[in-house]
């Protein structure tokens, strides 16, 4: 296990699928497990693009406030629809 910051938000994330993560590098993470490491410059660009299409606060909204954001939205067609990757900056466990 890790710390993973996405965007200033620090959550505990599984690192044992992408073993050679070292700190301040960039992952991709899925429902808390990084699953590939990326460069700087994919990071910024994702992470861009998901606060321009308004997402990035939602993919990162916990307890309460994720509960609510959730019952916001309609409702999904399928599993597939809108399936966002989060690129994250590792930290030290």
């Amino acid at each position: 296990m890790g710390r993973v910051d996405f965007g200033g938000v620090v959550k505990r994330v599984c690192l044992d699928y992408v073993p050679d993560l070292e700190v301040g590098d960039y992952t991709i993470v899925h429902v808390g497990f990084a699953l590939s490491k990326i460069d700087e410059a994919e990071a910024m660009r994702t992470l861009a693009v998901f606060e321009q299409m308004g997402v990035l606060e939602d993919e990162l909204a916990e307890g309460d406030e994720a509960f609510a954001r959730a019952a916001r939205m309609p409702e999904s067609s399928g599993p597939n629809e809108n399936h966002a990757r989060e690129h994250v900056k590792t930290f030290p466990d």
